[in-house]
This record gives C-alpha cells, sequence and structure tokens, in this order.
C-alpha cells in the first residue's frame, strides 16, 4: 500500500470511491486488513462491544457487558473491568476462562464499592490492582482470593465520580501512575500516597483531559488527551516533546482518544473512542506522524481502551507499553 505525502495512501483514495466505499461499508474487515495489507494487527477491544478481534476484523471471541479496561493474561484468560449496570450497580473487575469446557466463566471477580471501577492491572505477583471512582477514589491491590491487600488514596476532584481518572498502572518501582482527568492532571503516587511527580495537560484546546499515561522505557510519558483531540508526550521534566493533533492528518481521525499503546517499533496505536472520520475507531501512527494501519468500521460503538496482541501473525512478546 502505498502512502502519499499529504498523509493519506492508496486505502483512503480507494474509500473515497463511492464504488469502494459502498464495498468497505459492507465489510469491516476489508477495512481492517485487506487493504491495509503492509499491517495486520489482531487485539483486544474494550468497550461496548467487548472482543477479540483477529487480523481479518473477525471477532473470535465476546463478553456479553461493556467493558472500560482490561487485558490478555499469560494463561489465556482475560481480566476486564466491566462497566456499572443493572447487574453490577458499581462495577467489577472479573477475569474470564477463554476457552476449554468452561469457557465464559468467571474465575476471579471483585464487585466495586463506590461509584465505579475504572481500571484494573494484573500484577507480577498475581494480585490485580483495581481503582474504585466515588467519593472516596482510591487505588487497590487485591490478592486472587479477593481479600484487600493495599490501599491507596488518589487525591483529586470528587463532585464528579465518573471524571476522577482513568488507565491507572503500577510502575516498576512500585508507584502508581494515575491520569486524573477534570484536574487536568498526570500524578505519580508511592503506595503511600505521596505524590512524587505532576505532570499537567495543555491549558489549551479546551477539555484536553489525560486519560490514558504510558510510562515509556525513556523515562517519557505519553499522555491521551480526550476531548483535546490530542496525544502528547513529556520528557522526565514534564516539558513537551510530541505532538499529534487532527492537523497532523488530511481529515479528523482523532475523535476523543482515549486508550493508546506504544508499540516495540515505536509506533503508537490510539483509540479513537467517539470515532473519527470515516469510521475509524482505532489508527497506528508513527513518530513521523504518517498512519501506518487503522481499524474502521461503518457501524457500532467506539473502543475505549486496546491490547494489540499480535502484528502480522507475530504475537507481541514484550510487556505491552499501555
Amino acid at each position: 500500500m502505498k502512502h502519499l505525502a499529504n498523509g493519506s495512501d492508496d486505502a483512503t483514495m480507494i474509500t473515497r470511491c463511492p464504488f469502494f466505499a459502498a464495498l468497505l461499508a459492507l465489510s469491516p474487515a476489508l477495512s481492517a486488513g485487506a487493504l491495509a495489507d503492509e499491517i495486520q494487527h489482531r487485539f483486544l477491544a474494550f468497550g461496548s462491544s467487548t472482543r477479540l478481534v483477529e487480523a481479518d476484523g473477525s471477532a473470535s471471541w465476546t463478553f456479553p457487558e461493556s467493558s472500560r479496561d482490561g487485558q490478555m493474561l499469560a494463561s489465556g484468560n482475560i481480566l476486564l473491568v466491566l462497566s456499572k449496570s443493572e447487574k453490577r450497580p458499581h462495577g467489577a473487575v472479573v477475569e474470564v476462562q477463554r476457552s476449554g469446557s468452561d469457557a465464559g466463566k468467571i474465575v476471579f471477580e471483585h464487585v466495586g464499592t463506590q461509584s465505579e471501577v475504572n481500571t484494573a492491572q494484573r500484577l507480577e505477583n498475581g494480585n490485580t490492582m483495581l481503582v474504585e471512582a466515588g467519593e472516596h477514589p482510591r487505588i487497590l491491590e487485591v490478592d486472587p482470593k479477593g481479600a484487600i491487600v493495599s490501599e491507596t488514596a488518589i487525591r483529586c476532584q470528587s463532585d464528579n465520580h465518573h471524571m476522577e481518572s482513568r488507565m491507572t498502572r503500577k510502575l516498576a518501582n512500585g508507584n502508581y501512575l494515575v491520569p486524573q482527568l477534570l484536574d487536568r492532571v498526570v500524578r505519580e503516587y508511592t503506595p503511600k500516597g505521596e505524590v512524587v511527580r505532576e505532570v499537567k495537560t495543555p491549558d489549551a484546546p479546551k477539555d484536553a483531559w489525560p486519560f490514558t499515561a504510558i510510562s515509556l522505557p525513556s523515562g517519557n510519558l505519553l499522555i491521551t488527551c480526550t476531548h483535546g483531540n490530542m496525544v502528547i508526550e513529556v520528557d522526565a521534566a514534564g516539558t513537551e516533546v510530541w505532538r499529534l493533533t487532527n492537523a497532523d492528518f488530511d481529515r479528523p481521525l482523532l475523535n476523543d482518544p482515549c486508550g493508546a499503546q506504544r508499540l516495540a517499533n515505536g509506533n503508537t496505536v490510539i483509540c479513537s473512542y467517539a470515532i473519527g472520520d470515516g469510521g475509524t475507531k482505532l489508527l497506528e501512527v508513527t513518530r513521523e506522524k504518517k498512519v501506518v494501519w487503522t481499524f474502521t468500521e461503518p457501524t457500532g460503538s467506539g473502543i475505549h481502551e486496546v491490547q494489540i496482541l499480535s502484528t502480522n501473525g507475530t504475537p507481541l512478546t514484550e510487556k505491552p507499553l499501555r
């Protein structure tokens, strides 16, 4: 697939042809795979539609509840943060068996106790980190039996529970990296709740709320800025060293960038949660801001968070940066 100097490519030009646009509308697999034959990803998609998407765009596994975050575990099971619902009014974290005679069985569950559960991460020691939003926002670590083994308070506004925090991750040093939306800041907390690092998101554009903050091997942070339709990277001192906006494309592909993953080749996969131009739900860009892959669908909900599992049939073996 030939990429053009203005950032578009042959696939983009084809989708502007009425005949081929109609053809693509009939097949998400074509827009996700056949045209973008240089790159094909297999991935987990979290959102209103919770599913495992194969390289051809088809779903090989689904879960019947809306999710906010999650990850593929070494066992092949899937960890899910479930949205609050009539069934789970405060949200929950579950581990779902994906295959075998007990496929679909929930083998671990932690039920939220406040407004909702925002995020979760399975730790190397087998415990699960999760974040509860509510009057007393907090980071919890629970053991495989569901017992709470640690609790860390989050310092943030609590008038709007839903907008307190998002994709919290535990770092290699034992601290927690927490994007705090309405506070417009990413904070690093020690387990005791001490703030040891703070990165403000830009004042403009409006509503550049931090959603995902990824700690990179360089010491930089990659931050998606939701309604600001912007992704930035800052260095260890908090100085911005890279910025991606719709001005870098020939059409608005970023529409509420939420989840993201930095790949080993330096490219970044971004969730366009409110769905970008042409039904764009995921896009992959290079450091030079060239779009090299998109996942588009003519219908259906956006993708809240993503985990890329393999590229061109080769499983990703490195720890995912997401």
